[in-house]
């Protein structure tokens, strides 16, 4: 059940906002200041979730206020959150499965289980409550754990509900969602598009390129795919299937775009922090690790959509809907300077909150700088930044609240030690094979699931087995983040996918099949920096650079095999050259690579040689 359900104005309305804008401005001042004590900032992290989910998603369909039942619930979320903050000396002086815990510890701890789940069920549906429930019930039936243990182990330490993964949504998420908030509502949404359109809009295919990279600039200040969809794609859409774009494949192109939003540097998806937090790396580090797989994430959906446009003859748009550059950059252009900003105090060594709140701090006075951008500002947009960013901040603090309830479980009964040693086993030291399990395993859990607790589930349970088969650390986690994340655009269950085909109007499973298309690319990348660190910026430059090199003909050779276009349109035997140099070109060896190249440019040589009227269609 969404966050964005509205609810009737009134007294219960303007609770909503009091509290939402509350819990923005207190862990702004927790970013400027410093955090409290681990178990109390979490706790406190919680009870905002806990207020916010239990009066803006009632229980009973159709609702526009909260019942009863709502506002029980309510006040015993309340309870079990201001509980460890009443006995926060007790809990953090006694030892851990050696001091008994009072019934009353037990109550709270099963009371608190339960509201977990119900309030992630609120807002993220049945797939990640029923997943630790799974867990909860295989803990207590199928190993030595008793039901004691366990609760101490959930609610009483940190290694539960009140874990690293929750504290990384209370420090680094909800800062940097209100920071996406204050970019959209000081207008960098227009000026993203508008430059998308100046750059773009006239070329081949213009339509489909300004959602592939207006898509990107909206996904580094947006961690969500299905989000970016519904802003991006309300101008995209149309545009592209006004100029020629079947439904399905402009659908198809604003999901995939869209989806790459969460691995965009400099503001990633939410699991880019939990990355951070599990390899004790600052999230700057992450960004760069991120930086040239998302790149070549986009440059190979640019590709695709001009080769489309390309072998479909699509034009551009017409001169006089393109924005002159030179006028975007002279009105709107200062708006990108908050971005500049976090960037640049990123760079300086500042923590990654600090530099979220610099720039936030910065969108409405630089907003206020030109008249083209201040027009509508004022105390009620901030007010509503405010509640926007705490509204999107919940799906994410219950996600990982649930996803503790998995980690303590894990952690508790050693399942992760267990599996890493059967994969291990069933792969026979085959890195392939383990890596297409870890592929699988992301995409089947990231389609009941957000990214974050799909790619947390996937460090517990399988990437310590890609680590002990001697897969860069680094690279293991960003492996299983990507598959997580691609989820989005891999039917049956692809929610970028469902939310562009409602745009679009179109067949969801004829989407579904082209964003998979479209974004092959994206599936290859992963593989590609398992086998060359480099593509993550790891090692000595000259191999980087050549990494980079063949890594990029080699998805632009697969985007064009897909496409059937090239320099001409492909016959099918230019096809299958085009798609055994990409997979050449991705190898480790020198010699292959060498040879991907030569199938290359004699494909390319073959079609110069060959008049386009006379052009094979494939």
């Amino acid at each position: 059940m969404s966050t964005e359900r509205g609810i009737e104005p009134g007294p219960a309305r303007r609770v909503v906002r009091a509290i939402a804008v509350a819990m923005s401005l207190w862990h702004l001042w927790v970013a400027a200041m410093g955090p409290p004590e681990a178990m109390i900032f979490r706790a406190l992290h919680l009870l905002f979730a806990f207020l916010l989910i239990f009066l803006l998603a009632p229980l009973r369909c159709g609702r526009d206020r909260p019942g009863p039942e709502d506002l029980l619930l309510l006040l015993l979320g309340t309870v079990v959150t201001v509980y460890p903050l009443w006995t926060y000396e007790q809990i953090v002086n006694r030892i851990p499965y050696i001091d008994e815990p009072s019934r009353l510890d037990l109550a709270m701890a099963g009371l608190a289980v339960l509201l977990v789940l119900e309030a992630t069920r609120r807002t993220l549906g049945w797939a990640l409550p029923l997943t630790a429930a799974a867990f909860l019930a295989w803990a207590l039936l199928f190993t030595a754990v008793d039901a004691k243990t366990l609760l101490d182990q959930l609610y009483l330490t940190t290694e539960g509900i009140f874990g690293s993964v929750l504290g990384v949504s209370a420090a680094y998420v909800i800062v940097f969602v209100l920071f996406g908030s204050f970019m959209e509502r000081s207008g960098t949404g227009r000026l993203f598009m508008d430059f998308a359109l100046a750059l773009t809009g006239r070329s081949v295919g213009g339509p489909g390129k300004v959602a592939v990279l207006s898509s990107s600039l909206f996904g580094t200040v947006s961690g969500s795919a299905v989000a970016n969809v519904m802003v991006t794609g309300q101008i995209t859409i149309p545009l592209m299937k006004r100029t020629g774009f079947r439904p399905a494949f402009a659908a198809a192109v604003e999901a995939v775009a869209s989806t790459g939003g969460q691995i965009m540097p400099p503001v990633m998806g939410a699991a880019a922090f939990v990355m951070a937090e599990f390899l004790g790396v600052s999230y700057l580090q992450v960004t760069i690790w991120a930086l040239v797989p998302a790149l070549l994430f986009y440059l190979a959906a640019f590709a695709a959509v001009h080769l489309e446009a390309q072998r479909a003859g699509l034009a551009g748009l017409p001169a006089a809907e393109v924005p002159k550059l030179s006028a975007v950059l002279r009105e709107r252009g200062h708006l990108f300077l908050p971005i500049a900003l976090l960037l640049g105090t990123l760079l300086s060594g500042y923590s990654a909150p600090r530099a979220a709140l610099v720039g936030l701090l910065a969108c409405f006075p630089v907003a206020l700088l030109r008249r083209e951008t201040r027009t509508g500002l004022g105390f009620d947009t901030i007010m509503d930044a405010l509640e926007d960013g705490a509204r999107n901040a919940i799906p994410v603090a219950l996600a990982c609240a649930c996803a503790g309830i998995v980690i303590g479980t894990i952690a508790l009964t050693g399942l992760g030690i267990g599996l890493t040693a059967l994969l291990v086993t069933l792969a026979q030291n085959s890195l392939v094979l383990a890596l297409l399990v870890t592929m699988v395993a992301g995409i089947v859990l990231g389609m009941g699931m957000p990214t974050t607790p799909a790619y947390i589930v996937m460090v517990a349970l399988l990437v310590p087995a890609l680590v002990k088969l001697g897969v860069a650390t680094p690279a293991a986690h960003m492996f299983a983040f990507y598959f997580a994340i691609l989820s989005a655009i891999t039917p049956p269950v692809a929610l970028a996918v469902y939310a562009a085909a409602g745009l679009a109007r179109s067949e969801v499973w004829a989407t579904g099949l082209s964003a998979v298309r479209l974004g092959a690319a994206g599936f290859l990348v992963p593989f590609l920096f398992v086998y060359q660190s480099e593509l993550l910026l790891i090692g000595e430059p000259w191999r980087v650079v050549v990494a980079i090199g063949t890594a990029l003909l080699g998805v632009l050779a697969l985007a064009a095999s897909l496409a059937g276009q090239l320099l001409r349109a492909c016959s099918l035997p230019e096809r299958v050259a085009l798609g055994l140099a990409a997979l050449l070109l991705v190898s480790t060896e020198r010699l292959t690579e060498a040879l991907g190249l030569a199938v290359l440019v004699f494909v390319i040589v073959v079609q110069l040689r060959r008049a386009p009227a006379t052009a094979a269609e494939s």
